[in-house]
């Protein structure tokens, strides 16, 4: 157990250097480019000119509605999800070379890229655009929604580049509810209509077509998977994707309206734009402040209450010209309790290396510049019951959602079983000591050099090094903890066969913005 997790740590940092965008938008193209050579086979229905021909009306329609809706509200242009849109278009509609069906394609891609904008609720798109796209143009009889992704020739390919999007997204385990779902609803509905028309099928047989010529792996890894249409906690997650699961498995006609694949995902964003219509938010940037030589600090007004749980993050857009490949949005985990609102703070690390596009522009934000909360996301929480002990690891900047966390059971009066180990690279980097050390929790430290004027109930790990044996030497009990570690993937690998031995892990990796 502990190699899986160390392995699954290293893997996570290296996607986490590639931004959400260009990752999807690549795993897209490589699944384009096997369809095609697929298709000169003659093994999918689409023909190798229909594929090429609707792909590039596609991506024309968005990008000209994306470029054209981003001038008129002053926004940077982002070109990656123009090509994601007409990417999942090109594998739901019914592709052609003829002149009306391509119009009709070029309608799904125009509106699906103008929903982003007119179907929005403060920042955030309510329905997957794509979705919406294929939606109307079915309903209209403008074009067909095909879903021909759902092909055995296509089916390890979407599994390979699709699982890579999603242990990206951290999204294995929702996407897997769903497809399990979807197909088991999906093989009852097969067998009754089998049954009901007096037809024989071996029942390897129905689970095998299903399996391997269904859209559902392609419907949870490039659609429903999609953050911005996700809500915020994992148990809301599951039931948005058991929801859609069920309507995508067995749809519901109700006249000439059938709840199909994408017509049962927007059923699924609406439960979830449900759960998290209040995350997103306008923010007044207050204060900056230089919390260690490395560390600063970013204070907020919120323009209304934002609705979070200590250790969650928030998603915060800065908008800037010519952003990198990582575009106009990091996440920052916050550091502010609930009841301190409406003030609301973050903290990063500076420095270090090329500075990102966005690292320059969050740089640029003044005092009274407005920024906006795109969501707010997250399971890194500590257990309901408060009974249960618990292990803090925090490494440098990593102790924000800790801060967060100690600061809401001080001020609630909140009693836990609770130990934080602290690791940073010289004693000077040791951020939030007041808040932390306010909290009355006992703390070991790692440092190379000893701290001065350590608070009574912390101590300097003299001597111990910072591995799996360290951590079991300076917490002997971590079988009766459950444990939250929060730091870069390589530390969380370092110490992940201790960690095994706790009652449970949660992590928090981060590669930094």
């Amino acid at each position: 157990m502990g190699s899986l997790t160390a392995i699954w740590s290293r893997v996570f940092g290296l996607l986490g250097k590639v931004s959400m965008y260009r990752l999807v938008l690549s795993a897209l193209g490589a699944l384009a480019v096997i369809a095609f050579g697929a298709s000169l086979f003659g093994v999918l229905v689409p023909t190798p000119l229909e594929l090429v021909a609707t792909l590039v009306v596609l991506a024309a329609a968005c990008s000209v509605v994306d470029a054209a809706a981003q001038r008129v509200l002053k926004l940077p242009w982002r070109v990656e999800s123009s090509l994601i849109t007409a990417h999942i278009l090109v594998f739901v509609l019914m592709p052609s070379t003829e002149i009306l069906p391509l119009l009709g394609i070029a309608v799904a891609g125009a509106v699906a890229s103008l929903s982003k904008y007119v179907l929005a609720w403060r920042g955030r798109h309510v329905f997957n655009p794509a979705a919406v796209g294929a939606t109307v143009v079915t309903l209209t009889g403008l074009g067909t929604s095909a879903w021909w992704v759902g092909s055995p020739y296509l089916a390890l390919p979407v599994l390979i580049l699709g699982g890579i999007v999603l242990l990206r997204t951290e999204k294995v385990r929702i996407v897997a509810v769903f497809w399990v779902i979807a197909v088991a609803v999906a093989i009852m509905r097969t067998s009754v209509q089998y049954q009901q028309a007096g037809l024989q099928m071996a029942g390897a047989d129905i689970v095998w077509q299903i399996v391997s010529a269904s859209p559902f792996l392609f419907l949870g890894a490039f659609m429903l998977s999609e953050p911005l249409t996700l809500p915020p906690r994992r148990w809301q997650q599951l039931t948005v994707a058991a929801v859609v699961g069920v309507l995508a498995g067995w749809p519901i006609d109700l006249g000439i309206l059938s709840l199909g694949q994408e017509r049962a995902l927007l059923v699924g964003n609406l439960v979830a734009f449900f759960f998290s219509w209040r995350a997103a938010v306008r923010l007044t940037l207050t204060e900056r402040t230089a919390l260690t030589p490395t560390a600063r600090q970013l204070s907020f007004r919120t323009q209304r209450r934002l609705s979070f749980v200590p250790g969650q993050f928030l998603e915060l857009e800065v908008p800037h010209h010519h952003p990198d490949a990582r575009g106009t949005r990091r996440e920052f985990s916050i550091v502010s309790s609930p009841e301190e609102l409406p003030e609301l703070r973050i903290a990063f690390r500076e420095g270090g290396g090329p500075q990102s596009s966005y690292k320059k522009a969050l740089a640029a934000v003044s005092a009274g510049d407005p920024l906006a909360v795109t969501g707010v996301w997250g399971d890194f929480v500590l257990p309901r019951r408060s009974q249960s002990p618990v292990l803090m690891v925090a490494a440098g900047i990593g102790v924000t959602p800790f801060v967060s966390q100690l600061t809401h059971m001080r001020l609630t009066g909140e009693q836990r079983d609770v130990v934080l180990v602290y690791v940073a690279s010289e004693s000077s980097e040791l951020a939030f000591r007041d808040e932390i050390a306010a909290s009355g929790v006992p703390v070991v430290v790692f440092t190379r050099d000893r701290p001065a004027d350590l608070p009574a109930h912390w101590r300097w790990a003299r001597g111990v090094r910072l591995d799996a044996d360290g951590l079991l030497r300076v917490v002997p009990d971590i079988a009766a903890r459950h444990a939250y570690i929060s730091g870069p993937p390589g530390l969380i690998a370092e110490l992940a066969p201790a960690l095994e031995r706790a009652r449970s892990i949660t992590t928090d990796a981060f590669s930094g913005y």
